[in-house]
């Protein structure tokens, strides 16, 4: 390899490294080189994404708009490549890919380069780790769609939430605040009382869509729901459903994942996951998330989102989920991974502060709303700390507010040893949120120290709130067993098993089986679980096996 053609080294695990002579000599084998010529566009933003492109010679702008209103966001010379994350996920294109000088390129089409990811993993790390970075990147630059509506609108705020849980790159226009957002709307032949709207590469308009015509517009995992019986259905995306679709998948079993939200799950809004073994230095919640869709792609698990359960039964020994959309899917195992969602602070000013300042997530989505102003993050486990830390990278100051009378109680000693050492986190023990107030988001948080009763006022843009979990069972109703806080016992934990049902299998619930054959539980919705990322990868794998014995008891054709 000559030196023209090395890698930059500085840039190599980075968002634009250059590619080695062997790595593109591997991409040559699977893909084919053709002339390009300037002008020449090699994908179109809000079309679908098909082929990766190398640049052999010559030079391809990657840019955001058209005409006089265009901007580069990259220029690509010899041995870089094009594309981002939504490529490997079937999403359509964010920006466009422009030949600005003439030469070749190498292209390689979407299915092959996810093939090349498992079977030649240097290549694939350096492949998907640029994407991973690319897609942070361009959600920090406030490129993609653009969201134009109040603040104060619950649909609005729906959105915005809908966009950041699922990592999508978008822009907020405020009506109440942005100058031109009027001239705008009128420009696109919108009245204020049909907003929010949402604006896809300035030309097509979306009127207050529901979260699933948003998800559709933009390719994200929408596959339609299966009308035959698959043999595994996992409800809920988080960790433990992620590891359940890999494992199930890759053991050649059908897999059909359902996710209300986002993929991730509560997980993939942490900013930092530091104790998940193998990744010493971390990991976002959000590259573990985007790392374990595309493994479970890869294996040809189908993950649809939005598609929220509404009810379980049991037909004939086939498990049917009820969706809230309507239709049912039907499979002969059932792993119920949806997890535990943060609860609610009940103090005036909360609810009305939602999405403008008050957030259940602390991620770079959030953060870019108050990045250079105080916040406040209340919760003394391990979110809450991670929160803290990660907030303190760019706020003057972080107050971590904790009901209770150490920090040890719930949080890793990892993280307390270093908050305890961070200088602009002030941990104030014993103290509740009374009240959130502002004008248009949240300026200040009046807290109470619960022993003496002394409240003060701290002035903030944000306040983030991690107070503990409900489990996500509200729509199995009285489908299964659950303890008296919501969450599924399983294993020996399952009372009031009738014997009708269990007498055909001769035998008591597996592990992480539920009061119902054939539907296990896994992860943060399992009573007694850990609570930790870790132990639901555990579970969710250890469920794929339990599925195996329960489809054996029935003499599946997959085990044959």
């Amino acid at each position: 390899m000559t030196a023209t053609n090395a890698p930059d080294v500085a840039d190599a695990y980075g968002a634009y490294p250059r590619l080695t002579d062997d790595q593109i000599a591997i991409l040559r084998s699977r893909g084919r080189v053709r002339p390009v010529r300037e002008g020449e566009q090699l994908f179109r933003a809000g079309e679908p994404s098909e082929e990766f492109f190398v640049v052999l010679s010559g030079t391809v702008a990657v840019v955001e708009g058209h005409g006089d209103e265009e901007h580069v966001v990259q220029s690509h010379g010899p041995y870089s490549f094009l594309g981002e994350l939504g490529l490997l996920e079937g999403q359509t294109a964010f920006l466009s890919g422009v030949v600005r000088a003439p030469g070749e390129v190498l292209a390689v089409g979407s299915v092959t380069l996810r093939d090349l990811l498992s079977s030649e993993p240097a290549l694939g790390d350096v492949i998907l780790r640029a994407y991973l970075l690319r897609r942070t990147m361009l959600a920090g630059a406030g490129t993609g769609f653009r969201i134009i509506g109040s603040a104060f609108s619950p649909d609005t705020r729906r959105l915005l939430e809908f966009a950041a849980r699922n990592r999508l790159p978008h822009r907020w226009t405020d009506l109440e605040k942005d100058t031109g957002a009027e001239a705008l709307l009128r420009r696109l032949g919108v009245a204020p009382e049909e907003t929010p709207i949402v604006v896809w590469h300035g030309y097509r308009v979306l009127r207050n869509p529901s979260n699933v015509e948003l998800a559709q517009e933009i390719g994200l995992r929408t596959g339609t729901t299966p009308r035959t019986v698959c043999d595994v259905m996992v409800v809920g995306a988080g960790p433990g459903g992620l590891a359940a679709a890999v494992y199930g998948a890759s053991e050649g079993l059908s897999t059909v994942v359902l996710e209300a939200v986002a993929t991730g799950g509560q997980a993939g809004t942490s900013s930092r996951i530091e104790n998940y073994l193998g990744f010493p230095a971390g990991i976002s919640g959000m590259e573990l998330a985007e790392r374990a869709v595309v493994q479970a792609d890869r294996f040809g698990a189908r993950i649809t989102v939005p598609a929220e359960a509404a009810g379980l039964e049991q037909r004939d020994g086939t498990n049917v989920v009820r969706l809230a959309g309507g239709g049912t899917v039907a499979a002969n195992t059932v792993v119920v991974a949806t997890g535990a969602r943060y609860r609610r602070l009940s103090a005036p000013g909360v609810e009305r502060f939602e999405g403008l300042g008050v957030h259940y997530a602390a991620t770079l989505w959030e953060a870019r709303t108050c990045r250079l102003d105080p916040v406040a993050v209340v919760g003394g486990g391990n979110s809450a700390g991670q929160a803290a830390l990660f907030m303190a990278r760019e706020s003057p100051a972080v107050h971590l507010l904790v009901r209770g009378e150490d920090l040890g109680h719930s949080m890793s000693r990892y993280l307390i040893d270093r908050i305890e050492r961070h200088a602009r986190i002030h941990v104030q023990l014993r103290t509740e949120v009374r009240e959130v107030t502002g004008g248009d988001r949240v300026e200040a948080v009046v807290v109470e120290d619960n022993r003496t009763g002394e409240r003060q006022v701290l002035s903030v843009g944000a306040l983030f709130v991690f107070i503990g979990a409900s489990p996500g069972t509200s729509w199995l109703a009285d489908a299964v067993t659950l303890d008296p806080r919501g969450f599924i016992p399983t294993g020996q934990d399952v009372v009031h098993v009738t014997a009708d049902t269990w007498k055909p299998l001769a035998r008591a619930p597996l592990a992480l089986e539920t009061g119902l054959p054939g539907v296990f539980a896994v992860g943060d919705v399992r009573s007694g679980s850990v609570k930790r990322v870790a132990s639901a990868v555990g579970e969710g794998a250890m469920a794929i096996r339990l599925a195996h014995e329960h489809l054996g008891e029935r003499n599946h054709p997959a085990l044959r």
